[in-house]
């Protein structure tokens, strides 16, 4: 679903914006994106095409007038832990961001990748100098079902 709704949507809505020359398209990516997802390998894994795509898009449509942002937020209030661990909800953490703060991240945002709060971006950060080996194993275990 983050992959056919994506595109498909992308398809529906830019051939008017293109039209126009001007408009802008807002993807919800994550920091999973950029991880391997041991455990939830389908989920970061079309978050990585949500970053691939974006990117390329952005790339494409430079000089059109339609801007496209990725947003990559990290652990954020919601109800997606619950829904995702099938009723294992994660212990809380004060690392996550409210949807209100991610949301007017996203409604600021002018980059092409867009990644709020400052643990997020050290964890991406982080993620480019770490072997991915080792990457793996430590999001396997965090994503692991008790």
């Amino acid at each position: 679903m983050n992959v056919a709704a994506l595109v498909a949507l992308t398809g529906l809505f830019l051939p008017g914006m293109l039209a126009r020359e001007r408009g802008g398209i807002l993807n919800v990516g994550s920091v999973a994106g950029f991880l391997p997802g041991p455990n939830m390998a389908v989920y970061f894994a079309s978050k990585a095409f949500v970053l691939s795509f974006s990117e390329a898009l952005f790339e494409e449509l430079r000089v059109t007038g339609v801007s496209v942002t990725n947003l990559c937020p990290g652990a954020t209030e919601t109800n997606f832990s619950r829904v995702a661990r099938g009723d294992r909800p994660r212990e809380k953490s004060a690392a996550k961001m409210s949807a209100a703060e991610v949301a007017a991240a996203g409604f600021r945002a002018r980059q092409c990748v867009n990644v709020p709060g400052i643990q997020n971006r050290l964890l991406v950060q982080l993620a480019k100098m770490l072997p991915r080996a080792a990457i793996r194993k430590a999001v396997g275990r965090y994503n692991k079902l008790k």
